[in-house]
């Protein structure tokens, strides 16, 4: 699945994007989304408001940008497993990796989720904002999948497929966004999605007979679901 490269002007209107968005996301953790203003964030970022209004409707889907980049890296990394990988290690594999924080860049964009879900809790539209770019990832992610699948996978399939693995990354940061946990090891995002992908995809004839092999496996040498690749999370989770 080849894309053409972003231009540099796009290059430069997504970098200029991103710069508000954390502009945006420092103030919401300070102040909250009711402390802040479009003019705060525009300061904050160093351009005119006329440019943040070039940009974004609101000073909640300011953050949009920020909340969707780690979905664009997993959708990238589960589309280089190539035609014919095993959807169901492919999808771990590829949530465990985007959601491993592995270096100080990659976990300080893990806390910034954390700190928007905690200020969503209090404002209705920045909650729409998160689920909005949770609903464009999931749509995103079908054409990956029916692409590692092959034309002869069912398309409901797909978008249950879809569906689960979206649902699991959204279910595991709103839990530990909940807690103190740390961005790597038991009880980080990457630990908690894999937990979340293998119950939600149990069921799924497209994803559900690894899942039943795991299980097997698990219960034969005593062991839980949850102490494999959740131990991922640990060293390359997202």
């Amino acid at each position: 699945m080849s894309t053409k490269p972003p231009s540099l002007t796009e290059r430069r209107k997504a970098a200029t994007q991103l710069d508000i968005a954390r502009a945006a996301a420092e103030l919401f953790t300070e102040r909250g989304p009711d402390g802040t203003t479009a003019e705060d964030i525009a300061q904050r970022a160093g351009v005119a408001l006329r440019t943040f209004y070039r940009y974004f409707r609101s000073k909640q889907d300011a953050v949009a940008p920020l909340l969707a980049g780690g979905a664009d890296r997993w959708r990238e990394q589960l589309a280089a497993a190539g035609p014919g990988a095993r959807l169901p290690e492919a999808l771990e594999r590829s949530i465990a990796q985007s959601l491993a924080a592995e270096d100080e860049e990659a976990a300080e964009g893990v806390r910034w989720t954390r700190g928007l879900l905690r200020a969503a809790a209090q404002d209705p539209a920045l909650r729409a904002v998160w689920y909005r770019v949770n609903q464009e990832s999931e749509e995103r992610l079908r054409e990956v999948l029916a692409g590692l699948a092959g034309p002869e996978t069912d398309p409901l399939e797909i978008r249950l497929a879809a569906a689960a693995a979206t649902d699991a990354i959204r279910i595991a940061l709103e839990t530990w966004a909940e807690t103190d946990a740390p961005v790597r090891g038991e009880g980080s995002p990457a630990a908690l999605a894999v937990r979340c992908l293998r119950e939600l995809m149990g069921g799924m004839r497209l994803l559900g007979e690894a899942t039943a092999e795991d299980g097997t496996r698990d219960s034969t040498r005593g062991g839980s679901r949850d102490d494999g690749p959740a131990a991922s999370g640990s060293g390359s989770g997202v």
